[in-house]
């Protein structure tokens, strides 16, 4: 299976639109005896539907006209969404500036504003608050090998 998807990943590599374009995921699920192909793009500047339904197109043609598939399936191509965590540097830089929530791999939770995005780390913004004392705001840098999970937070302001 792992070897399909890896095949499927580089025929989605090779229909994105252009370069500011890129590969979330490929996910393929058994559910009730049908197989689901996911396919999660996103891009620097922001998806269109567009550029989901030309992926789709392409992929669904080259996957056929090569049987890579051999039962039916239903193929989805979709932005990854807010809620989804961010898994890779460039979703960190489209999201500067933005409040994120980071959890940890020892189990710790930031919250803060999502300043810079380095090779190998990221520095959040984060408020510190303390019983009976104003809030403070520290930077603090947080390894990419110590996020166990990153969430965008939705704000109406």
């Amino acid at each position: 299976m792992t070897e399909l998807k890896q095949t499927i990943q580089e025929l989605v590599d090779k229909h994105l639109p252009d370069q500011s374009h890129f590969v979330v995921e490929v996910k393929m699920e058994e559910k009730a005896g049908k197989t689901r192909l996911l396919i999660l793009i996103d891009a620097d500047q922001g998806l269109t539907i567009d550029s989901c339904a030309l992926v789709s197109r392409a992929v669904s043609e080259e996957l056929e006209a090569k049987d890579l598939i051999g039962q039916a399936y239903v193929l989805e191509v979709s932005s990854p969404g807010l809620d989804y965590p961010l898994s890779s540097r460039r979703q960190y830089l489209k999201n500067l500036d933005r409040e994120l929530k980071v959890l940890l791999s020892s189990g710790s939770e930031l919250t803060g504003k999502l300043l810079e995005v380095g090779e190998s780390e990221i520095k959040l913004l984060v408020k510190k608050k303390e019983k009976g004392k104003k809030a403070t705001e520290e930077e603090m840098v947080v390894p990419f090998e110590q996020i166990k999970k990153s969430i965008v937070q939705v704000s109406f302001k």
